[in-house]
């Protein structure tokens, strides 16, 4: 694997112009294939997981889904009671004006809640339809001849409607914001327009490629809606990473006196090889994410997956052909102020300035800086022993959404509309009328519980072939209350096991709060094997890309450590609110579930950058000679200018996204923005170095180190051998 970068680059540098027409060829034809192939959503029968996952099924099959239903709530302002004849008046309009919409299968009488201060208006619709336009302007037109009172509507269709148009201005606007960003960041770190240019062009066509190669793909693993937030995540980090790693290697071997084709050889050979192992380290531990056995986790991993793999292939095959064609112009047209403060900083503080002066104390005292910096970061990562699962719901979207604000009312004012358990029963058509019997026995004894509210007028219902019948009990919790949580056990340990004791059919709990608890539970049951897989395929690669098994072992504690960090961000800020005002969210008290798995993932992968890219400059230091504490000191003083920028754009990428207004990107951008930045820091400048001090030669074990013969002395300013 080794020689497979430097073979890459050679061919490239020998035929520069058939690389970049090749890879332009592309990403074009990628792009074309998203235009001409629709891509495939993930569907209801995806998420299918579990006892829930079975009820779901149940009801499909006997065609008991009602399908979407729009709520109208009628209020009067300031919570009046309502007139019950203008009511029922907005009532008969609402069900005439609606009645030739397209895709109304019904409309239900209107219903007041206890006090009368509110009423609910149900629209069904066909189970195909996903548009609720209609509706709403029939809602919106029924409003305007009513003003002295409030109507407003929120449904499935309605508010998948304005979360789907909120994350795409979202995404917009961080992809309008990031570019720019991003193109400062490499011009501070370049000086040069050019060089400044070429990681964020590889970046932009690695991503567009990937967005094209998905839509064909999700015909095979379905698309999450957030997979082309994730892509665009991921890609313009590491598009960008792998293309400072490069380009900067060659500027310094130019540097040193080489010509460019012997310096982009070079690079080849070293970051080459650094951007080929740790682009397989990110590959396998998304690869880690299928086991997890979820839609969600499989259309991120794919996306993931592939993004990663086209960012690769171009850092070792269209960088190499643009640095021999470029050769110095890379480094034109050159910006004069930053140019100057750039070669200003340099001579003043040498090669890696800063990193080499955090370095200093750290060389000299390696105990207590590695005690100091884990006792610091395994403080902030206690926090998350207590951290709270849950799944998504109406308290983790966007608040100034109306139809989000309007659902949370009609919830409030209407509990049966609100979170609901199902229990489905299926067996033979001369069971009916017993399993109907049993269904209304445990919404009877349902309510001794305390758990659950009264049901509603049809709350058993049976299908057409008198196979199957279900209950629709309320529960009058919030989603994401462990009550909640409760009542289902309740149902599945108890009530239901009883009702149906002495008959032969098959019996499953199905609704929100139910699946949250299974993907709970699917997700503790095989979290330790995804741990496992993620961490034993990182600690093979590792061993194989340094030899050693105590490198592979240290690498693999310090990204444990990282994503314990990122952990106990994630639990003191989202679930106990710190720094809920300046980023813009009120705390729901828990994290959405699935994201700690898919942050870990990541984390894993990408701190595998910085790893791969400092230890392999710490290894050709060994190689040459040098004792371990120099060898140390000069690799991460040499690689520090570069982790910082690569950290620099990863973070400020990831912190755009903690500014959107979708909380599952917001808890992403939160978690991966400041544990890149502490692993970028205090992780590979203090308790990378101070491990390696301590352990000296045995870091390598049980690989052995080729070094020339003599010794190695340490004249100031250069290191040069002897004898």
């Amino acid at each position: 694997m080794a020689r497979v970068p430097l073979r890459a680059a050679r061919w490239s540098a020998t035929h520069p112009w058939r690389a970049i027409g090749a890879w332009f060829a592309f990403v074009a034809i990628a792009v074309a294939l998203a235009a001409l192939i629709p891509t495939k959503q993930t569907t209801d029968a995806d998420y299918r997981i579990g006892d829930s996952g079975r009820a779901d099924a149940m009801i499909s099959a006997g065609q008991l889904d009602p399908g979407p239903v729009e709520n109208v709530l009628v209020t009067v302002p300031g919570g009046a009671p309502l007139d019950r004849t203008q009511a029922r008046e907005v009532a008969r309009e609402l069900a005439h004006d609606v009645a030739g919409a397209d895709g109304v299968t019904g409309v239900d009488p209107p219903v007041f809640n206890h006090d009368r201060t509110a009423m609910l208006v149900n629209i069904q619709l066909a189970p195909k339809i996903e548009d609720a336009a209609p509706v709403q302007s029939v809602t919106d037109r029924v409003a305007a001849a009513h003003p002295d009172l409030t109507i407003r509507e929120a449904g499935e269709d309605s508010i998948n409607t304005a979360i789907n148009d909120r994350v795409g201005e979202d995404l917009h606007s961080a992809e309008g914001i990031s570019l720019p960003i991003t193109l400062l960041l490499m011009l501070l770190a370049f000086g040069a327009l050019i060089a400044a240019g070429v990681p964020v062009l590889l970046a932009i066509t690695s991503v567009a490629a990937t967005m094209g190669i998905a839509a064909p793909m999700s015909h095979l693993i379905h698309a999450e809606s957030t997979v082309s937030s994730v892509i665009v995540l991921i890609g313009m980090a590491v598009g960008v990473d792998y293309s400072l790693f490069y380009l900067k290697r060659e500027r310094e071997e130019r540097a040193k006196g080489h010509v460019t084709r012997d310096a982009v050889e070079i690079a080849a050979a070293t970051s080459g090889h650094s951007i080929l192992v740790s682009g397989a380290a990110v590959i396998a531990c998304m690869a880690g994410l299928f086991i997890a056995g979820s839609a969600t986790f499989a259309s991120l991993a794919s996306g993931s997956i592939v993004v990663v793999a086209v960012a690769v292939v171009g850092s070792v095959t269209v960088l190499p052909a643009l640095l021999v064609k470029l050769g110095r112009w890379v480094d034109r047209p050159r910006l004069p102020l930053l140019w100057r403060v750039n070669r200003r900083m340099r001579r003043r503080l040498g090669q890696g300035g800063i990193s080499r002066r955090v370095l200093a104390p750290v060389v000299r005292r390696p105990v207590a800086a590695l005690v100091v910096s884990l006792a610091a970061l395994v403080a902030v990562a206690a926090p998350s022993l207590s951290m709270k699962l849950h799944d998504a719901s109406l308290e983790t979207l966007p608040q100034d959404i109306p139809e989000v604000q309007t659902f949370q009312q009609v919830s409030a004012a209407f509990p049966a509309q609100g979170t609901t358990a199902t229990v489905v029963l299926h067996g033979s058509p001369a069971n009916r009328d017993r399993m109907v019997s049993a269904l209304h026995s445990v919404a009877d004894r349902a309510q001794s519980t305390h758990l659950f509210a009264p049901p509603g007028p049809g709350a058993v219902r049976t299908s057409a072939d008198r196979t199957t019948s279900m209950l629709t009990l309320p529960i009058p919790f919030e989603f994401s209350d462990h009550r909640s949580a409760q009542a289902v056990t309740e149902l599945r340990s108890s009530l239901v096991p009883q009702a149906v004791s002495d008959l032969h059919v098959e019996h499953a709990v199905g609704g929100d709060p139910a699946e949250s608890l299974d993907f709970a539970t699917q997700q503790s049951d095989r979290l330790p094997f995804v741990i496992g897989f993620v961490l034993l395929l990182t600690l093979v690669m590792m061993s194989m890309a340094f030899r050693s098994l105590v490198v592979a072992a240290l690498s693999s504690a310090l990204n444990l450590l990282s994503v314990g960090v990122s952990f106990g961000v994630l639990t003191l800020v989202f679930q106990h609110g710190w720094f809920a005002g300046p980023l813009g969210f009120t705390s729901p008290g828990f994290v959405i579930d699935w994201i700690p798995l898919f942050v870990m993932v990541i984390l894993v992968g990408l701190s595998m950058d910085y790893n791969v890219f400092v230890l392999a400059r710490i290894r050709e230091h060994v190689t040459r000679g040098l004792p371990a504490r120099l060898a140390v000191q000069k690799g991460i003083s040499e690689t520090g200018g570069v982790v910082a920028s690569a950290a620099a754009v990863m973070v400020s990428v990831f912190a755009l996204f903690a500014t959107l207004s979708m909380m599952e990107m917001k808890m992403m951008g939160v978690a991966l923005a400041t544990s890149i930045l502490v692993d970028a820091t205090l992780i590979r400048l203090v308790i990378l170095p101070a491990a390696l001090v301590l352990l000296g030669e045995r870091a390598w074990w049980p690989g052995r180190i080729d070094r020339p013969r003599g010794s190695v002395v340490e004249p100031e300013p250069e290191l040069v051998r002897a004898g």
